[in-house]
């Protein structure tokens, strides 16, 4: 299952005074941090810290690691009771406003708006003095309640007063109205809300990944912003009579209730980051257009899964380990349908109730909604299987293209990037240094050893400092060979160039089998934009001081 942290504190900050407001000191989270079950979280507040199968049946029957997560967990922020809560009254003095003019206030050039119970604010002048910076700038021209779930502590009387000396207007009823309306002729009317941090690359089907200033900020994805991946509606399965069928090669047969998932298998939990296979496809894409969603560098997430091993399963549905000398495949199909009832043989919003992660592997091959195992000698025959999730030459074009000719994507490749700053970014000269985040990822199981960062576009490097837990916490033990499942995030602080006037930042990874990453996009550019993996590159402005001559 997904797992959520909160952040464990907040900043302080002292009276805000604005042209129009004389507001008494009080606390503001920052618009988006982690979930914890911390008690310190309720108390006071102090100064933050910082940004903080294998191929073959044989090697399932062995345990590489792929578990069936059941009862995925669509964690939301902890409310409070709303009778502890002073909501902000509403007032007919207010003018009425509709979204789509709140929707043209998203900066601080045209003013930054926002939405909050059908009030409208205009919070411009408090972007400033915000203690999670720019990153409030998210929910700007929409609403905050989306971004305030992840944070309880925003549901407090004096962040609800502080808001209030902002209101400039009401949302018009019609728009309150369009909210909560759903196409019920619409086969993705039932998709799950989304949160509006998300960039989306496709609404129908829903295809979209976090802000990437977001993506470093926690060693396991908030659920509410890890990558969602579909190519069909999500489907909305009856947990009570949902059954998984286990089928295929004599010798083996077996149909399991939620229930007796749970209850039946020992259960097992696994960190695995899910990564789809046509991140970074927008570099690409610079190089000559690809097809295939303009996925940026955030279709990556990293989450601790909980649930049956696929090897116990496939054991008790009667393929002994001896099976594995005809079984070269399992096939794994999602309850997602298309409107020719087609399904998606690997659908990489989560799959609940069930879904097969194979850690390691490409997203795709990490099936949600999962509904039937079938044991095979044979690939699925699935079009996703047989022809898309491959790779080749950069000579290939669309009409010289045999998708028989190359194998089906499981692995991927040693993968980084830079999540702080952001391309276009601008830093002052008189912060004097800068702090450049991001993660680093292999397939296979294969341990990030080493991350290097260049602040001069590979004239010198420097070597970043990386993690594997949660800032602050101690971190685990190495994880044996081979079972290296997880990110790891990375962090280099390092002086501002004196002459400087621009830095393109770029950053490489290692892993334990010393495989790194090409240092260009062009050699590796393919038709369908996957496994774009080259050194990242951000360029960042160094504005000067204003009393500078």
């Amino acid at each position: 299952m997904l797992l959520l942290r909160r952040c464990h504190s907040l900043t302080r900050f002292g009276p805000l005074n604005t042209q129009r407001h004389q507001v008494t000191p009080a606390v503001v989270s920052c618009a988006v941090r982690l979930w914890s079950s911390s008690s310190e979280d309720g108390g006071s507040y102090q100064r933050a810290h910082g940004p903080r199968w294998r191929h073959g049946l044989a090697g399932l029957l062995a345990g590489t690691g792929a578990v069936l997560a059941y009862g995925l967990h669509h964690h939301k922020a902890e409310q409070q009771d709303s009778s502890t809560v002073q909501t902000i009254e509403k007032t007919s003095a207010f003018p009425i406003i509709s979204q789509e003019e709140v929707a043209t206030h998203r900066s601080l050039e045209h003013g930054v708006w926002v939405t909050y119970k059908g009030g409208v604010y205009d919070i411009t002048e408090f972007v400033a003095m915000h203690p999670g910076g720019d990153k409030i700038l998210l929910a700007a021209g929409g609403a905050l309640e989306p971004f305030w779930a992840l944070y309880a502590v925003h549901n407090q009387e004096h962040v609800l007063e502080m808001l209030s000396e902002y209101k400039v207007g009401e949302l018009s009823a019609e728009d309150v109205k369009k909210q909560k309306a759903i196409k019920t002729s619409d086969p993705y009317s039932t998709d799950p809300e989304r949160h509006p941090a998300l960039h989306i690359n496709s609404l129908k089907p829903f295809n979209a990944e976090p802000p990437p200033e977001l993506l470093s900020d926690s060693f396991i994805t908030p659920s509410a912003i890890f990558f969602k991946r579909n190519h069909l509606p999500v489907p909305q399965v009856d947990v009570a009579s949902y059954q998984l069928h286990i089928e295929g090669l004599p010798g083996g047969v077996l149909t399991l209730s939620l229930e007796e998932l749970k209850t039946r298998f020992p259960k097992h939990t696994i960190t695995a980051t899910l990564q789809c296979a046509g991140n970074r496809r927008s570099e690409m894409n610079k190089v000559k257009q690809v097809k295939g969603l303009n996925w940026g560098i955030a279709a990556i997430s990293n989450a601790t899964w909980g649930g049956a091993r696929l090897r116990d399963v496939l054991l008790a549905a009667g393929y002994s380990p001896d099976v594995a000398q005809r079984a070269f495949h399992v096939q794994f199909e999602g309850l997602d349908k298309d409107v020719t009832g087609t399904t998606y043989g690997y659908p990489p919003d989560h799959g609940y109730p069930v879904r097969a992660v194979v850690p390691g592997t490409v997203g795709a091959r990490n099936v949600k909604w999962l509904g039937k195992i079938i044991v095979s000698a044979e690939e699925s025959s699935s079009h996703w299987q047989q022809n898309d999730y491959k790779g080749f030459s950069p000579g290939t074009d669309w009409d010289t293209v045999d998708f028989k000719s190359a194998p089906a994507i499981q692995e991927l490749p040693i993968q980084s990037a830079i999540t702080v700053p952001t391309d276009g970014a601008v830093v002052d000269r008189s912060s004097e240094e800068v702090t450049v985040k991001g993660y680093a990822w292999s397939g296979g199981g294969r341990e990030v050893v080493r991350v290097d960062v260049s602040l001069d576009g590979g004239k010198t490097w420097q070597v970043a400092q990386m993690r594997s837990s949660e800032k602050g916490q101690a971190p685990g033990p190495s994880p044996p060979p081979g079972r290296a499942w997880a990110w790891k995030l990375w962090e280099v602080t390092a002086p501002l160039p004196a002459e400087a006037q621009e830095l393109e930042i770029v950053c490489k990874a290692v892993d334990n089998s010393y495989n790194m990453q090409p240092d260009t996009v062009p050699p590796i550019w393919n038709l369908r934009g996957v496994l774009s993996n080259a050194w990242h590159r951000v360029k960042v402005e160094i504005r000067e001081d204003d009393n500078e001559e």
